[in-house]
């Protein structure tokens, strides 16, 4: 019994040891190749966010707090019956201008700004004119996919992508006349081309009370880039 008893975990040990060298074996001669692969796809730009801002100064910070705001608050009043169109109040920064001398405190600066987000560039393009004749300018303007309209843009590029490398797997294995498996793969999403952007070059002056002609817009589209990296195994 204990002659037995020593001699089965030797045995199992053997064996294990032996099936450990079968497979370093059999991986040290695996046949691995790496490849990648890309896929495009445009995504419509139906988003568009915009940036409208005040500026003012005044030698004493009360009124020119008070004014500002005062014309703010007319804006998102002016803003409100466009339902399509989500208004929220941006940042707003007072600097003090200390003039020629820069030891003074000669009056005061400030700016107060306007986001506005939609689908809807008709709405915006004729909100933006009313704002512009009301006193404010245009900052920027930005055209993007909009979340859902990106992901649906991504998961399909994200198939072609995949169908991409195993098109090429096929053609490196074939060409060895060899089949294979996917032993590894790594998929990343790239954002593409940088959505249109129009800024002010100068900050626009106070307007006539009259309403800015709506201008024309073009959103265009983003391109959206998902790469595939992978290694196949020969079999």
């Amino acid at each position: 019994m204990i002659r037995r008893t020593v001699l089965l975990p030797f045995a199992a040990l053997v064996l294990a040891c032996a099936n450990s060298a079968m497979a370093a074996d059999a991986d040290k001669n695996t046949t691995t190749i790496e490849l990648s692969a890309e896929a495009n796809r445009s995504a419509p730009n139906d988003l568009a966010r915009a940036t409208v801002f005040l500026e003012g100064n005044d030698a004493k910070l009360p009124e020119l707090s008070k004014r500002i705001n005062q014309a703010m608050s007319s804006a998102i009043a002016l803003a409100k019956p466009y339902t399509a169109v989500k208004t929220q109040s941006g940042g707003t920064n007072t600097w003090a201008d200390y003039g020629r001398n820069g030891g003074k405190i000669e009056g005061w600066r400030m700016r107060s700004e306007l986001v506005l987000e939609t689908r809807d560039t008709a709405a915006l393009s004729e909100l933006i004119g009313k704002l512009q004749g009301s006193g404010l300018a245009l900052g920027q303007i930005a055209f993007l996919p909009a979340p859902e309209t990106r992901k649906k843009a991504e998961d399909d590029t994200v198939v072609d992508a995949i169908a991409a490398f195993r098109a090429r797997a096929d053609v490196a294995a074939g060409a060895l006349g060899r089949k294979y498996r996917i032993r590894q793969l790594t998929v990343s999403t790239q954002g593409g081309t940088r959505p249109p952007m129009y800024r002010m070059a100068k900050p626009a002056v106070a307007m006539s009370s009259d309403a800015v002609p709506p201008s024309p817009i073009e959103t265009g589209e983003s391109q959206i880039t998902v790469n595939v990296n992978g290694q196949i195994e020969l079999q």
